[in-house]
């Protein structure tokens, strides 16, 4: 999975771009049906249909217009995933480093210099911190991937909207070409009828995937917040305390480091 930042932006810079470019090139069907109703040599009939025509390829591509508007509300919503994304893997290096260093290896108890129940309770209680610091870099690690395949669904279904609005950026511009000339004034508004209905359908399948996706990617953060709540790895329900304050019956016999330490 791929996700760039930067591509993304221009991305939405280009269909912002785009959008302002179909409002233009719809304003100007009007006037060249216009043009083309008043020649001298149309019927009023017929004038009167090239009108229509104008008129109805302007509301179609109104309402499309409006359309890639709406689905443009959430275009930002990629971004912030990719960095959260990015951010809950320095959560797992994080913890991935402490789970490293609290394991039995690397927290050496010489038994000559120090011994007793205190020292069996310390060395007891090292796995248990390491455990719970690996089980926090795996959900980090799973809730990272999932927040990246949101961000690069988002991206590909945002593609195909870019691609939808370059096509009828097309349609509407031989359209006013088309408006130029009665003859083909039919097949002016044809073609941007035709595109607003093919390109929208191309748009609903789009959204019905993203949605379908998006769908089985929260009940993938539901598990995910099952996992968050187990605590199976987590001694008592809870993070394992370091501080000395939380025990108790504390005891040093003659000049000997016996400790007795028990949770309180």
């Amino acid at each position: 999975m791929d996700f760039s930042k930067a591509q993304y932006e221009s991305l939405l810079a280009e269909i912002g771009a785009g959008l302002s470019d179909l409002r233009s090139r719809l304003d100007q069907v009007e006037p060249a049906a216009t043009a083309a109703a008043g020649r001298w040599y149309v019927p009023p009939g017929v004038g009167d249909a090239i009108m229509w025509l104008g008129r109805e390829t302007v509301k179609i591509g109104e309402q499309v217009l409006n359309f890639l508007k709406d689905l443009l509300k959430g275009a930002v919503a990629p971004i912030y995933m990719f960095i959260d994304a990015w951010d809950w893997m320095d959560v797992r290096g994080s913890a991935s480093g402490v789970s490293s260093a609290l394991t039995a290896q690397n927290l050496v108890v010489d038994n000559s210099d120090w011994s007793g129940k205190a020292r069996d309770a310390y060395v007891g209680s090292v796995a248990s911190h390491s455990g719970a610091a690996l089980r926090i870099g795996s959900i980090a690690t799973s809730t990272s991937g999932h927040l990246l395949a949101c961000a690069v669904a988002g991206s590909a279904f945002y593609t195909t909207l870019a691609i939808v609005l370059a096509k009828l950026i097309i349609a509407a511009t031989a359209a006013i070409a088309a408006f130029g000339s009665a003859v083909f004034s039919w097949a002016g508004a044809a073609i941007v009828l035709e595109e607003a209905g093919v390109n929208t359908a191309i748009i609903a399948a789009a959204v019905t995937t993203l949605s379908a996706f998006l769908a089985a990617q929260a009940t993938s953060m539901v598990n995910l917040h099952g996992e968050a709540v187990d605590s199976s790895s987590f001694p008592d329900g809870k993070w394992p305390s370091p501080n000395s304050s939380t025990y108790s019956d504390g005891t040093v016999t003659d000049g000997d480091a016996d400790w007795s330490l028990a949770p309180s």
